[in-house]
């Protein structure tokens, strides 16, 4: 083990160097514009899997972005891991709120800044980097690995989904390794348990069929904006309890283990709050701030469209208006079942001086995995050893919709093994990585190996 951990420490800027060349690459999927960036960063991806010793690589091509695949067998009778990542990343707008060209890696103050930096591609190379340092020193590795690295996480990962059915056999393996979480607190090895699942909606209320000069018409023509601030309005009450009906049926309360696991973090309301700017926080009542971040629904109105909104002023009457609306969900909530449950409601809400309609956009289940796993218990092991401190265990408040796609159709279990923070401004501006983090991430995917391998 002391000759794989000094190969990581003598090749430390080698790493980075590749971590920069790959965050040059501007693979936006959601823009089509950046189809040819994100054929090449699949490509790129490829050439560093090949490059670490992985014995067979392929890019498959979906009807969307490429999949690669890598796969390194050669240890009979020891368990399989199958180490998924995503080399898509998100848009970088506003732009002018960067201190740095986006696509450009700067590393100041121990953070290496670039989108993509965190979410995902500096968390899913430190184990392309801990299989190479494996295989470049001992020429093989403990266990059998393989590498699912899509290039539309940041779109859903439908194409994904279809190649999880048509390849069970292919990506058979006893336990899947993701780092695309973070962790708890700066320097706390963290394994992320559960993660919340999503129904995301849209609104359009309609209302004339025309805009309309708000002098004229307002007051006798209801106005999509402030009818669709009403049905907003309706969707929690006052103690932060959503208001859909039967929203809450499924719901799986939180266990006696599940509040003593949130108290043991220490969290601290005053320090989140210096931290965001706010004087003030909310949420359902009952509840601590932490349970309500990760361990209970939500709902949340993430924009809304419609009227004027340049400089200046004109009275207007809009014709249109519409809301996207999250709904984060917990076990064991179905995303189809609560997206019927809030269409209802809705249509419900509105008046017939105005036309509804409500979009189901997209959704994923929530999930929440075994502590006594032997794969998760390795993983807290690796990461315990990694950052010198015990471990702690949490539950993450975001969505990752493919983790309960693993967790299904390939019966594995699935260690969330973060190593980003909540303050690197994922899906952000000035999106960066702690350069500590990404090292100690490298040693922490080494001592999984090592560990699982027993």
């Amino acid at each position: 083990m002391k000759e794989i951990i000094n190969y990581t420490k003598n090749n430390k800027t080698k790493y980075l160097e590749e971590l920069k060349e790959y965050l040059r690459i501007p693979s936006i999927s959601t823009l089509e514009s950046h189809k040819g960036d994100i054929d090449n960063c699949s490509k790129f991806v490829a050439s560093k899997l090949k490059d670490a010793g992985m014995t067979e690589v392929k890019l498959f091509p979906t009807d969307g972005h490429p999949i690669v695949y890598a796969e390194w067998m050669k240890a009979p009778g020891r368990p399989t891991v199958l180490i998924y990542g995503h080399y898509d990343v998100q848009p970088v707008d506003p732009i002018e709120l960067w201190k740095n060209n986006p696509f450009d890696p700067v590393i100041k103050a121990g953070k290496i800044f670039a989108r993509g930096a965190d979410d995902n591609k500096g968390q899913n190379f430190v184990h392309i980097k801990s299989v190479e340092a494996y295989l470049k020193t001992k020429g093989e590795l403990p266990l059998n690995v393989k590498f699912l690295i899509e290039g539309e996480e940041e779109i859903g990962s439908e194409n994904l989904d279809k190649f999880l059915k048509k390849n069970k056999k292919l990506l058979k393996c006893d336990a899947v390794l993701i780092s695309d979480t973070s962790m708890y607190a700066p320097g706390v090895p963290t394994i992320n348990y559960g993660l919340r699942g999503l129904a995301y909606m849209e609104i359009e209320v309609t209302g004339p069929n025309r805009d309309l000069h708000s002098g004229s018409f307002g007051g006798g023509i209801a106005n999509p904006i402030n009818e669709l601030a009403k049905i907003i309005s309706k969707l929690q009450d006052k103690n932060g309890k959503i208001t859909i009906p039967d929203f809450y049926k499924d719901v799986k309360p939180l266990t006696r283990k599940d509040r003593e696991n949130y108290k043991k973090l220490n969290f601290s309301d005053v320090e989140l709050m210096k931290e965001y700017g706010v004087d003030e926080l909310q949420g359902e009542s009952g509840y601590s701030t932490l349970e309500r971040l990760s361990g209970r629904p939500t709902l949340d109105c993430n924009g809304i469209i419609g009227g004027f909104t340049s400089e200046g002023a004109k009275t207007v009457l809009p014709s249109k208006a519409s809301a996207k609306i999250s709904m984060r969900l917990v076990p064991d909530q179905n995303p189809l079942e609560i997206a019927k449950l809030f269409t209802k409601y809705v249509k419900s809400l509105a008046p017939k001086s105005v036309k509804i309609k409500v979009k189901d956009l997209h959704g994923g289940h929530p999930i929440v995995m075994s502590l006594d796993d032997k794969a998760i218990e390795a993983a807290a092991k690796a990461v315990s050893k990694a950052f010198g401190k015990e471990t702690v265990f949490t539950r993450e408040g975001g969505s990752i919709p493919i983790v309960i796609e693993f967790s299904k159709q390939l019966k594995a279990p699935v260690v969330l093994m973060g190593l980003g923070l909540e303050t690197d401004n994922i899906h952000s501006p000035n999106e960066h990585f702690l350069i500590k983090n990404f090292e100690r991430g490298i040693l922490s995917s080494i001592y999984f190996l090592d560990e699982y391998s027993k």
